[in-house]
């Protein structure tokens, strides 16, 4: 979701917010919930409508095509690139031509990930930082199947 889209988080909602450093957040609705001291959190209208893209779109979702065991595109902006990787069976990944660190993001299932310096579970909801000098990667399945998101600096 580009910035300036308003969205809502809830229960069961998995949420990876890929983006620069920041403690920015323009709250315009907080469900009525209160802090440990009864008080409402502030919120912030003036600001969010600053910066909310009012804009129409005739489709907001991304669009992808999901290739199994192969790195499936989903953004690439001037200042990241985001992947997703779905994988179903052991795969080697080289990641010599990024000239990044990637983080990898389990959202689903759990694999081994092996390189010259060891091997490493990662579990969803678990994150891990592959030095930029990183440059052939093992995955290996725990789970029948996983899914990882891969992101770097371009």
């Amino acid at each position: 979701m580009p910035a300036g889209r308003i969205h809502s988080l809830g229960p069961g909602i998995v949420l990876a917010e890929i983006q620069q450093s920041s403690d920015t957040t323009y709250r315009i609705y907080d469900w009525d919930r209160v802090d440990e001291n009864g008080q409402s959190r502030q919120l912030h209208l003036d600001e969010a409508l600053d910066a909310i893209d009012f804009n129409l779109y005739a489709e907001y979702k991304t669009k992808y095509t999901l290739i199994p065991n192969k790195t499936s595109h989903l953004v690439r902006s001037p200042y990241f690139t985001t992947n997703l990787l779905s994988i179903n069976r052991t795969i080697e990944k080289d990641f010599g031509y990024i000239d990044s660190f990637v983080i990898l993001l389990a959202v689903e299932g759990e694999v081994q990930i092996g390189d010259v310096t060891g091997v490493y579970s990662l579990r969803v909801g678990e994150a891990m930082l592959l030095p930029a000098v990183t440059e052939r990667v093992v995955f290996k399945l725990i789970s029948p199947k996983a899914s990882i998101l891969e992101t770097f600096i371009d």
